[in-house]
């Protein structure tokens, strides 16, 4: 008898602890992994507008999904080992923050869906088949910026400018195809072009020392090396009355003259958007386009205090809009 009730207290006690355990099991939280290039502005605020768009559809980090933020701080072997250890650790979705970062990412996995932001051209970096139809586990949003009409503010900015330069690094596939964009601009606008190259961003501040004398103005893309070192490319270009006309709004506030850019914030807010699709809706990417932001959410930012040390005056008609 006192067998048979202690074999029994035995029994319900298992049960009951292995409800208890059961009951202390939280759900597997969805993971995301975020691999980004390097801290500056226009990524950053790329970054928080994804984590506020997730946020905004009730994808709270460390209640129902797990944020793995990671920065490689613009070293290329940190990303790829970046890229890897999200994909080990199980991320269930990547965001990849700048083209490389994406490349990196997508050379560790075909399996696991990405999302890119701040790529300028995704097809033409072989992240996806085309922007329209990604066919891949790669899709997201881009950062084409309006090329032809930054070059066009720098001729209305710098009326008498004749011969420019072009300030990017070589190791970014992104600047390349705005580079090429900005050359064929300033054809058209009868400017002279020299292309100004840095693999890193030591060699900013003697490179933008070799154009004084030489050039009208800069201008320098969305290019991740420039604008990371943006205070000393306007530290060298500033007091040599050289203005720099820029791909994005952060690069104006570290010293940059002007700009027609778009809102990054607002880009990775619909890169959130794309993310909570893939989430919720179960979307692939293989079908999901890559998105833009419209060109009527393109904003003029100029820094004044920049104009008043180069004398530029800035005319009523950019002013007005």
């Amino acid at each position: 008898m006192n067998f048979k009730r202690i074999l029994v207290g035995l029994l319900v006690f298992a049960l009951a602890g292995g409800l208890l355990s059961g009951c202390g099991k939280k759900d597997t939280l969805y993971k995301i992994g975020i691999n980004q290039l390097v801290r500056h502005e226009a990524l950053d605020a790329s970054y928080q507008g994804f984590v506020d768009a997730l946020e905004d559809a009730g994808y709270i980090d460390g209640e129902n999904i797990k944020i793995d933020y990671q920065n490689a701080q613009n070293d290329q072997s940190t990303l790829n080992t970046i890229a890897t250890k999200l994909v080990n650790d199980g991320s269930d979705l990547i965001l990849a923050i700048a083209t490389p970062s994406a490349k990196a990412v997508a050379n560790a996995t075909r399996d696991i869906p990405i999302l890119v932001t701040a790529v300028t051209d995704p097809a033409g970096s072989d992240l996806v088949e085309s922007n329209d139809a990604p066919g891949g586990n790669v899709s997201g949003t881009s950062d084409l910026t309006p090329v032809k009409k930054q070059i066009e503010l720098l001729t209305q900015l710098v009326p008498d400018a004749k011969k420019i330069a072009i300030l990017y690094s070589s190791s970014e596939s992104n600047s390349k195809i705005q580079v090429e964009m900005a050359k064929e601009a300033a054809k058209d606008l009868n400017l002279e072009v020299m292309e100004a190259t840095v693999s890193n961003t030591n060699e900013i501040e003697q490179v933008v020392q070799s154009l004084v004398g030489k050039i009208d103005a800069i201008y320098a893309p969305t290019d991740n090396t420039i604008a990371s070192g943006m205070p000393t490319v306007a530290m060298v270009a500033n007091p040599n009355g050289i203005p720099i006309i820029c791909g994005e709004e952060g690069m104006v506030s570290k010293g940059g003259l002007a700009t027609y850019g778009i809102d990054y914030y607002k880009l990775g807010w619909l890169t959130g958007e794309q993310a909570v699709r893939i989430i919720k809706d179960k979307a692939q990417t293989a079908t999901m386009p890559i998105e833009y932001l419209p060109e009527d959410e393109y904003s003029l930012t100029v820094n004044e205090d920049v104009a008043r040390q180069l004398g530029i005056e800035i005319p009523k008609e950019l002013i007005s809009e």
